[in-house]
Formats: C-alpha cells, structure tokens, sequence
C-alpha cells in the first residue's frame, strides 16, 4: 500500500511538471512571430464579438458576417490562408490574444494609448467617433442633457475607456458618476428601448446600421461628443510583427484595385478608407 501510495505521488509530480512545461512553452509560442506557423497550417484565427453589426456578427442562419468579416477573408485569400472566426467575451479580447487562443482582434477595434501598450496594431483601415443615442421624446439633444440621467456603455469597449479618462464630458454629469455597462450592445439597446437607461454611448456606425436596419433610425437622435475620432485597425500580438506587415500591404492592394471600395459600399453605402 505504501509503495502503490509512492508511485501514486510520482505519476502526480510527473503529469504536474509536464502541465507546467506545456503551459511555458505555449506561453513562449505567443512570444514569437507566428507567420510561418500560420502560413504551414493555412489558418488564422480572429476573434471579435459576433453582435456587432456591421463589422462582424450572426445573421439569421447563424453565420458570421459583416464588413470586417469580408475585408478579413479578402486580406488572407491571396495567401492561401483560412481565417476562422472565433466569438470571445470583448472584454477579455487582449488577455485571448496573449494567451494564444486567437491570432487577431478584428471587429471594429479602435486604436487608444492604453491599447497600443498591449498589442502591435495595422495601419487603420476606417474612422469611427463615440456617439450618444437616447430616445428623441426624451428631449436629450447634447451630451450636458445627461446630467443625472442613466447611461449605458458595453464593457470594455472604447467608449467605455473614453468615459473613464476623460471624466468631464459625461462621467462627472451622469447618475451614480458611472455607467451602466453590458456585454454586448444589442443588449444596451434592449434597455435604452424600454426605459431602463437614458442614453447609450456607442460606436457611431454600429449606432446608425443599428437603428437603420430596424427602422428606428428616426426615433432616437445620435449625438456627437467631444471625444476624440477613433480609427479602427486590427489588433496583433507585440512579436507579430510579420503577420502585420502582411496585413498592411495587402490592405493597400485591396485600396488599389477596387476591393475595399466594394466591400465598403455593400456594408456602408460608401468607401470609408482613411483618407
């Protein structure tokens, strides 16, 4: 009994060991440029938050669609490669690409300081601003109309980090000096709808395909702030640097020939190319 308890102990160590090198050496794969294994094994995987239209969600039969989606597959046709897309809580987005479990965030990503010291970014493909949406009847028709009023933002999004640095455009007006956050917008818009918020800071295109798509686009105003204009690029790991110099030429190819400009116009009705 006391040498199976032993032998017991010793398979215990080795499998602990063996868990522990594999977690160090998954850790140190992240480190490093990842283009040859993604080019070997023809995948790329990207995550995003499959409820945010246009850029990339789930339409009626469950697939993933949008305009990142489009770009995405155009950018990795010319390398033979496959891009799947991965659904991922957003706010946890930076901690699934270090940890390895996805290649790129790509879903309407928008470039700040705080984010710049956690991934290596791509040239930016299109602007994008914060706006605030509240119901017209409610008479809101600048962010100062907030004051103690409910807003709703979505967890870890770029809006949610413009509210908290910069304090004095909405967060030192609004009830309870904070907002409301949820982990998607589609669900922030269930509550601006029935009166459980007030306002909802937003990205402006999601706001405007959003609310146009569901013809509602004339019973909510959407307000622009003084928040800084975002530009939205894809999100890499620091060592990636390979992966990115990719993406980047090819997002100049697809500007040259026309393709960004049809895939612009299908989604947005217009190029949205920085210009």
């Amino acid at each position: 009994m006391k040498k199976f308890g032993m032998s017991l102990v010793v398979m215990v160590s080795i499998l602990f060991l063996g868990a522990c090198g594999n977690s160090k050496e998954a850790k140190t794969d992240a480190s490093k440029d990842s283009w040859e294994t993604i080019e070997k094994n023809k995948k790329v995987i990207v995550g995003l938050d499959d409820t945010f239209v246009p850029m990339g969600f789930k339409d009626e039969a469950g697939e993933i669609t949008g305009f990142d989606v489009e770009l995405a597959n155009a950018v990795f046709d010319k390398y033979g490669i496959e891009v799947e897309f991965q659904s991922i809580d957003w706010s946890m987005k930076e901690t699934e690409l270090e940890n390895g479990t996805i290649d790129l965030i790509w879903n309407g990503y928008s470039v700040n300081p705080a984010r710049e010291k956690k991934v290596l970014f791509t040239d930016p493909y299109m602007k994008n601003e914060q706006v605030l949406v509240a119901s017209k009847k409610d008479k809101i028709n600048s962010f100062a109309d907030m004051k103690d009023k409910k807003l709703g933002a979505q967890e870890g999004s770029s809006g949610y980090e413009s509210f908290t640095n910069q304090p004095e455009v909405l967060q030192d007006i609004v009830a309870d000096q904070d907002a409301v956050l949820y982990a998607s917008f589609s669900e922030a818009f269930i509550d601006l709808e029935s009166k459980r918020i007030d306002g909802l800071l937003i990205d402006k295109v999601y706001a405007n395909y959003y609310l146009t798509q569901n013809g509602k686009i004339d019973d909510y105003a959407i307000l622009d702030g003084e928040y800084t204009v975002e530009a939205f690029a894809v999100g890499a790991r620091k060592s990636d640097k390979t992966l990115v110099e990719n993406i980047n030429k090819r997002f100049k190819e697809l500007q040259e020939d026309g393709t960004f400009a049809k895939i612009s116009d299908k989604w947005f009705g217009e190029d949205v190319a920085p210009k």
